[in-house]
C-alpha cells in the first residue's frame, strides 16, 4: 500500500527550530541543473566600492553561469568598454573576470571609473552591480613647522593630528621616537578625530616626540607627522628673572592650574547632531578638561541604552552602539563631572538607511502555460524607489511580453511560453546607496529528476529525529511521495513530516523505523524515484558513574566511568577537569573505565567528568574531588632528580630514531619533563643543542633528524626543584645524506667595478649542507632584457663576481645549495644592479643667491638620471675665496666641500667672509664618485662689519698729553670709513668723568690727544668703521704723568708691545725716603712690644697686633712685604670701573706675563706690589680689554702707588 503526503505545515517543538531553520535554507538553495537551458546567473562579482592596489595589477571579477554558457561584455562609465582595442586588458577565458596590467606600464588612475558586467546566452541577461573602482592613496603629510609647546601644569592640552587624506582613511595612534605607543588614561586619550587630548598636563607629560602616524592598511605604508615637543612647568619652579621674561602669549593657554569644573574640549557647546546609516556603529564621543579629571557618563533621554550592543571606548569617552537601527535615534547626554562641578552635551541622533531586502526576487522556474510572479520589496530611509530592468534594459523601454504586467514592485506572470525567458533586475535606491538583485523567469517543460543520490544511508539514533533527503527538479513542479520497505508500506501521516524540498522526517525515529525508504517524484511529463537506508542505533549510556570522593594531600584517588554503547559503534572515553583537558601530568593514568590520580596536590581537586563520543552521540558525567591534609609526617628531602641512565638507540631510520633511557630517582619531587639534547660530531662537535621535551611519564621518544648528521644524544630530567645533571652520551648514529633543504640567505648583487657584478651570499653551516660536496649554483640576468639566465656552480664560497657588465643596469640574480646528492628547491630571485661608473653629466643653470654677507643660496638643475650611472648621492659643492674685495688683501683660501644629500636642488653656503670674491661649481656625487664640475659661477659677498683693531699703544705719555697707535682691523670685512675714539678720565673716587667722542680717518694709525689733565687716569674705547656699521671695540687704560714739581716724567719706550700706563716711582728720592720712614716705623714699633712683652709676658707681640690691626695695613705681609692685591667687581654693569681693594692675591703668589719683560697683571685681576733689593718699589699697571660702558657718572677705584702708600701709612 503506497500513501501520497503532500508538502503540509506542521508545528514542531521548540526543540526543532533550528532544524526548520536548516531546511529553509535548502529550500532557497534548490537550483536548476546546469545541464538544463537556462539563463545567466552571477555568481561572483568585485565589490561595488573596489579600492585597488595601484602597485598590483587590476582584476573586475565577474563570474556567471548559464546553458549556454554566457557571453560577456562590460560598460565603464556608462558606455562600452571595448576590451579588444587595451592592449593591458585581458578578460579570462570562460569568464567576465578582467584583467589590467598595471605592472608592466600604464597607471592605476588611467582605469578608475564605474564598471558593470553584463552576462548574455539565448536566454537573457545578467548584469553586475555598478562596481566604482578607485586606487587607493596614501599621501605624504604636508609640510609644516610645528613650534615647541610651553604650558603650565594642570592646563588642558590638544595636540593636532590632522593626517592626509587617503583612501581609504587611515588608521591613526600616536608614538614616540621609539616606536612605542604613548599610555593613556582617563587623562590623556586619542580622540575619533585623532587629536590628542589631555584634561590637564603633568610634569611626566614633558617629551619631545609627541608622534601622530596614519597607517594606510590598503598599501601597508605608515605616514608619520613631526614630532611635538611639549614642556610643562610648574609655576613655583618659576623664579623672578623667567617669569620677567615669559609672557602670557608664550602659554599654550592663559588658565590658571589651580583646581577647576570640567569644561568640554570636544564636541563644542551644548549640543550637536550625529547622523548615521542603518547597521553601522554609531560612535558618540565626548572629551572634557578639568582639574582633577572629569568623568564621564552617558544616558539616552526618554529611552535607554541597547543591552547588548552598546559598548564604551577609550575611557567611556566614546559611546559606541552596533548594528545600529531607526530606533537607535534619539538624544543622548554625556556629563562630565569632577568634584568642583558637572557639564552636560545632548548629541541628536538621527539614523538613515541606505535600501535593505525585506524580499529580494527569488529565480522563477515555470512550465509554459504557467502563472507565476516576482516580488521584490526593499526599505529604507528616505523609502527607496523600486525599478525594474529587464535584460539590463529599463523595463519601460525593453520588448514587450504579453506575458507580464508591472504592479509596482511585483512583476506578475500569466500563461508563460518559452519566449517569456528572461532576467529580470530589481533596483532599490535612495540617497544612500542602492540595492541590485538579478531574479530570472526559466520556461521549461522536463520531467522529474531526484538529485539525490541512489542508496544513501542514514544512521541514528533511537528517540532523535531522522531526516531523509529528496532533492529533485522537474517542470512543472514534481509532487513527492514516499514508501517505505518493498511492498510499499503506507507512511501515516501523524508521525512523518514532508517538507517543501522533498526532505522526509521522522520526529522519534525507533527500532521498527529502520528500512528501506523510496522517494517518488511526478510531474505530468513523467516520474523518477530513488531509494535510500535508515538505520537504529542504540543511546550510548554510562551505567556506572564516577563518583564523589575525599582523598589525602599525596594519596592516590580512582574515578569509574563504566558505558554501555551500540555494538555496531566504537566509543572513545575522555576525562575532562573543571570542564578543561587534563593536566599533563604523569600522575594521571586513563585505562578502560578509570582515571587513577597519584601523589594527590592540592590543587588536583574539582570536577572531573567522563565524556563517552561515538559517531552519532556522546554522554557524559561528573564527580567532585576533594583533597584534604595528611597526618603529619617527617619531612623528606627534596632535590633535583639524578640523572637518566641506560640510553638506547632503536628503530633507526633515514630521518628518525627511537631513544629510550632509564630515569633516576626524583629525590621525593616528582619528575615533570624530560629535555633530549644532542651533539653533530661531524660538524660542531662539543656543542649541544636543544631537541625535544617530553613528559615525565615517557621514557622513550621518537626523534626528527636531519641528514648528513653524526647524531649523540643526552637526557636530562626536570622536577619542581630544577634540572638534573646531564646523562652519559648515547651510542652515535650517522644519517644517510640528502640534498640541501634550503639555500643561502642574505643574497645581495652590487658590483665593486663598472663593468662588473659581485654576487654575495651567506653560506649554509655544515649542519644546513645535509651531505658532502656542498657547492652552489649561482645564477642571474638582466631584469629588463629577455636573455636566458646564465649559470655558474661554485665551490662552498660566499662571493662571485661577473665580469664584463654593462654599466649600473639591474640584475636578477639567486643562488642555490647543491651537493653530491642534489639541488635544494629553487631559490627566490633577488635584484642588484652592476658596478656604477662615475657621472657624465654636469648640473646646470647654476644660479646663485646672495642672501647676506656671510650666507649665499644656490641653485641647480638636476642631472638626467641616465647619466648619473649609479645610486644618486647627492649633489657637493666646491666653493672658494678667490680674493679679498680690499685691494691690500689679496690671497687665495682653500676650497671648502658641502654635500647636500639626494635629489635636492638647492643648498645654503654658510660662514661666507664679508666684502669677498667667491667662485663656486656644482657636481653630482653617486657611489662611485663624482662627476665633472658645472661651469664656475663668481659672486661677491656685501660688506659687513670689521672685528675690533688688532692693537692699540698708548706711547709718550706727558702731563697734558697721550699718543696712541693702532694697527688696523684683521678682518676689515670692507672698505673702512673712519675710526671713533672714546675716552673718559677716572677721578680718585673711582667716578667716571665725561666721555669724550671723536672721528679720526680712516688712512690714520696713530693720535695725539693733548690738553688732558695732569696726572690723571683716562680709559680709552676705539673702534673702526665700514658703510655696514661699527665693529668691535678695543680698551685701554692711561695715565698722564705727574706735576712736574713731583716726580720728572719717566722715559716709557715705545718699542714695548703694549705701552705702560704707570709711572716708575720706584726709584725716586722722594719714595725711597718715604720707604726708610716706613721701616724706621716698625723697627720702632717691634721695640716697644718687646719691651711690654717683658714687662707683662702674657701674649706675643704678634698676637696682639692681629687683634689690633689696623684694616688699612692688613693687606702687608710681614714676612714679603706684599701688598693686597686690586680686582674688579664681578658684574657686566661695572665691567668698564677700575679695581677696588681688598681682594686676595692668588695662593700661588704669582702674576701672569704678557709681552713686556716687566710683570704686566689684568687691570682687575690683582697687582702685586713688592720691594726690590734695593729697596725701590715696583708696581706695575696694565688695561684690560672691556665693554664701552653706558654715558654717565659712575662710581670708579683707580689705585695708584701714591694712594697706596696712603693707605699703608
Amino acid at each position: 500500500m503506497q500513501l501520497e503526503i503532500m508538502p503540509r505545515k506542521k508545528r514542531l517543538p521548540a526543540g526543532r527550530a533550528p532544524l526548520l531553520l536548516l531546511l529553509c535554507q535548502l529550500v532557497r538553495a534548490l537550483d536548476v541543473p546546469l545541464d538544463l537551458v537556462q539563463p545567466p546567473t552571477i555568481t561572483q562579482q568585485s565589490p561595488k566600492d573596489y579600492i585597488i592596489d595601484p602597485r598590483e595589477n587590476i582584476v573586475i571579477q565577474c563570474e556567471a553561469k548559464g546553458k549556454p554558457p554566457p557571453s560577456f561584455s562590460w560598460t565603464r562609465n556608462g558606455t562600452h568598454f571595448d576590451i579588444e582595442k587595451d592592449p593591458l586588458v585581458t578578460m579570462k577565458p570562460g569568464s567576465g573576470t578582467l584583467t589590467i596590467n598595471i605592472m608592466s606600464e600604464g597607471k592605476a588612475e588611467t582605469y578608475e571609473g564605474v564598471y558593470q558586467c553584463t552576462a548574455r546566452n539565448e536566454r537573457g541577461a545578467a548584469i553586475s552591480n555598478n562596481i566604482v573602482v578607485r586606487p587607493s592613496r596614501s599621501p605624504l603629510w604636508t609640510k609644516e613647522k610645528l613650534e615647541p609647546i610651553t604650558l603650565r601644569n594642570g592646563q588642558s592640552l590638544i595636540l593636532p593630528c590632522r593626517p592626509p587624506l587617503g583612501l581609504p582613511p587611515p588608521i591613526i595612534f600616536w608614538m614616540d621616537n621609539s616606536f612605542q605607543r604613548l599610555p593613556q588614561s582617563e587623562r590623556v586619550s586619542q580622540g575619533l578625530n585623532g587629536d590628542l587630548y589631555f584634561s590637564n598636563v603633568l610634569p611626566e607629560d614633558t617629551r619631545e616626540d609627541y608622534i601622530c602616524y596614519a597607517r594606510f592598511n590598503h598599501t601597508q605604508t605608515i605616514q608619520q607627522k613631526q614630532p611635538i615637543s611639549v614642556k610643562v612647568i610648574s609655576v613655583d619652579e618659576l623664579n623672578d628673572t623667567i617669569a620677567a621674561n615669559l609672557n602670557d602669549s608664550e602659554f599654550y593657554s592663559a588658565k590658571s592650574n589651580r583646581e577647576r569644573p570640567p569644561t568640554f574640549l570636544t564636541p563644542e557647546g551644548n549640543a550637536s547632531h550625529k547622523e548615521e546609516l542603518r547597521g553601522n556603529v554609531l560612535s558618540l564621543e565626548c572629551i572634557a578638561e578639568g582639574l582633577p579629571t572629569p568623568i564621564i557618563y552617558w544616558i539616552k533621554e526618554d529611552g535607554t541604552l541597547p543591552i547588548n550592543r552598546t559598548f564604551y571606548k577609550n575611557f567611556k569617552k566614546t559611546l559606541q552602539i552596533i548594528q545600529v537601527s531607526e530606533a537607535d535615534s534619539g538624544n543622548y547626554q554625556c556629563i562630565a563631572k569632577n568634584p568642583l562641578g558637572a557639564i552636560y552635551h545632548t548629541i541628536s541622533v538621527t539614523v538613515k538607511a541606505a535600501p535593505y531586502w525585506i524580499m529580494a526576487p527569488q529565480n522563477l522556474v515555470l512550465s509554459p502555460g504557467e502563472d507565476g510572479r516576482l516580488i521584490c520589496r526593499a526599505n529604507g530611509n528616505p523609502k527607496p524607489r523600486i525599478s525594474w530592468l529587464s535584460n539590463g534594459v529599463p523595463i519601460e523601454i525593453a520588448p514587450d511580453d504579453p506575458s507580464r504586467n508591472i504592479d509596482g514592485d511585483t512583476i506578475i506572470f500569466s500563461n508563460v511560453q518559452e519566449r517569456s525567458s528572461a532576467v529580470y533586475q530589481c533596483n532599490a535606491s535612495n540617497e544612500y546607496g542602492y540595492l541590485l538583485a538579478n531574479a530570472f523567469v526559466n520556461v521549461l517543460a522536463e520531467p522529474p529528476r531526484i538529485l539525490t543520490s541512489a542508496n544513501t544511508l542514514y544512521q541514528v539514533i533511537t528517540d532523535r529525529p531522522a531526516l531523509l533527503d529528496c532533492a529533485f527538479f522537474g517542470s512543472p513542479l514534481p509532487t513527492v511521495e514516499w514508501f517505505k520497505g518493498a511492498k510499499g508500506s503506507a507512511l501515516r501521516e501523524d508521525i512523518y513530516v514532508l517538507h517543501e524540498n522533498g526532505t522526509l522526517e521522522i520526529p522519534v525515529a525507533q527500532k521498527d523505523s529502520t528500512g528501506t525508504y523510496t522517494c517518488v517524484a511526478r510531474n505530468k511529463l513523467g516520474m523518477a524515484k530513488n531509494e535510500v537506508h535508515l538505520e537504529i542505533k542504540d543511546a550510548t549510556r554510562i551505567i556506572k558513574q564516577p563518583e564523589y570522593a575525599v582523598v589525602q594531600r599525596g594519596g592516590t584517588v580512582s574515578f569509574e566511568c563504566k558505558v554501555k554503547h551500540d555494538h555496531t559503534l566504537i566509543p572513545t572515553i575522555t576525562w575532562l577537569k573543571d570542564s578543561g583537558e587534563l593536566p599533563n601530568d604523569g600522575r594521571f593514568t586513563v585505562d578502560k573505565d578509570h582515571l587513577v590520580v597519584a601523589d594527590v596536590w592540592d590543587n588536583d581537586g574539582g570536577t572531573y567528568t567522563c565524556v563517552a563520543n561515538t559517531t552519532l552521540d556522546n554522554v557524559s558525567a561528573s564527580a567532585v574531588l576533594s583533597v584534604v591534609a595528611p597526618t603529619p609526617t617527617p619531612a623528606p628531602t627534596y632535590d633535583v632528580p639524578n640523572p637518566p641512565f641506560d640510553l638506547e638507540l632503536t628503530d633507526q631510520l633515514d630521518k628518525s630514531v627511537q631513544l629510550s633511557w632509564t630515569p633516576g630517582n626524583d629525590n621525593n619531587s616528582p619528575i615533570t619533563k624530560f629535555i633530549i639534547e644532542y651533539e653533530d660530531a661531524m660538524h660542531e662537535a662539543g656543542l649541544w643543542h636543544h631537541q625535544t621535551e617530553v613528559s615525565g611519564m615517557q621514557t622513550t621518544a621518537q626523534l626528527k633528524l636531519s641528514p648528513y648528521v653524526n647524531y649523540s644524544f643526552r637526557v636530562m630530567a626536570v622536577n619542581s626543584l630544577g634540572r638534573s645533571l646531564p646523562s652519559e652520551a648515547s651510542e652515535q648514529y650517522l644519517t644517510k645524506a640528502a640534498e640541501p633543504d634550503t639555500n643561502p640567505t642574505a643574497v645581495e648583487g652590487l658590483g665593486s667595478e663598472p663593468d662588473n657584478l659581485v654576487i654575495t651570499w651567506k653560506p649554509l653551516n655544515g649542519f644546513e649542507s645535509n651531505g658532502p660536496g656542498l657547492q652552489y649554483k649561482v645564477s642571474w640576468r638582466q631584469k629588463d632584457g629577455d636573455d636566458e639566465w646564465t649559470s655558474v656552480v661554485v665551490a662552498n664560497v660566499s662571493k662571485y663576481i661577473v665580469s664584463g657588465t654593462p654599466t649600473f643596469v639591474p640584475y636578477l640574480i639567486k643562488v642555490q645549495a647543491l651537493n653530491d646528492v642534489g639541488f635544494a628547491p629553487e631559490p627566490a630571485v633577488v635584484m642588484g644592479h652592476s658596478g656604477e661608473d662615475l657621472p657624465m653629466v654636469a648640473p646646470g643653470n647654476v644660479r646663485v643667491n646672495v642672501v647676506n654677507s656671510t650666507l649665499a643660496e644656490v641653485h641647480w638643475d638636476p642631472v638626467p638620471l641616465k647619466s648619473i650611472r649609479g645610486h644618486l648621492q647627492g649633489y657637493r659643492i666646491y666653493y672658494w675665496k678667490a680674493q679679498s674685495s680690499s685691494k691690500r688683501n689679496r690671497r687665495h683660501l682653500e676650497k671648502k666641500i658641502l654635500t647636500f644629500q639626494g635629489s635636492k636642488t638647492h643648498g645654503m653656503l654658510p660662514g661666507l667672509e664679508p666684502f669677498s670674491h667667491y667662485t663656486l661649481n656644482v657636481r653630482v656625487v653617486n657611489g662611485k664618485g663624482e662627476g665633472p664640475a658645472s661651469p664656475d659661477r663668481v659672486f661677491t659677498t656685501p660688506e659687513g662689519v670689521p672685528s675690533a683693531p688688532s692693537s692699540l699703544k698708548i706711547v709718550n705719555p706727558t702731563l697734558d698729553s697721550l699718543t696712541l697707535e693702532w694697527d688696523p682691523p684683521s678682518r676689515p670685512n670692507g672698505i673702512l670709513t673712519e675710526y671713533t675714539l672714546k675716552y673718559q678720565p677716572i677721578n680718585s673716587t673711582h667716578e667716571l668723568g665725561p666721555l669724550v667722542d671723536l672721528k679720526i680717518p680712516a688712512n690714520k694709525t696713530r693720535w695725539t690727544l693733548k690738553n688732558l689733565n695732569f696726572s690723571t687716569r683716562y680709559k680709552f674705547y676705539f673702534y673702526a668703521q665700514t658703510a655696514a656699521g661699527s665693529g668691535s671695540q678695543i680698551t685701554e687704560e692711561a695715565v698722564t704723568n705727574v706735576d712736574e714739581a713731583g716726580i720728572p716724567p719717566p722715559d716709557v719706550g715705545a718699542g714695548k708691545a703694549m705701552a705702560s700706563r704707570q709711572v716708575d716711582i720706584a726709584t725716586q728720592g722722594w719714595f725711597i725716603g718715604l720707604m726708610c720712614a716706613v721701616a724706621l716705623l716698625i723697627l720702632i714699633l717691634l721695640i716697644v712690644c718687646f719691651i711690654r712683652r717683658n714687662k707683662g709676658g702674657k701674649y706675643p707681640v704678634k698676637e696682639k697686633e692681629d687683634a689690633h690691626a689696623d684694616p688699612e695695613i692688613q693687606p702687608m705681609k710681614e714676612d714679603d712685604g706684599t701688598f693686597g692685591e686690586y680686582r674688579s667687581l664681578e658684574s657686566d654693569a661695572e665691567d668698564h670701573k677700575p679695581l677696588k681693594k681688598g681682594s686676595r692675591t692668588p695662593s700661588d703668589r704669582t702674576v701672569k706675563k704678557e709681552d713686556s719683560d716687566d710683570s704686566l697683571v689684568d687691570y682687575g685681576e690683582g697687582v702685586n706690589g713688592q720691594f726690590n733689593e734695593d729697596g725701590s718699589f715696583i708696581g706695575q699697571y696694565s688695561g684690560k680689554k672691556e665693554k664701552e660702558p653706558a654715558e654717565g657718572n659712575e662710581s670708579s677705584e683707580a689705585p695708584s702707588p701714591v694712594n697706596a702708600m696712603n693707605s699703608f701709612v
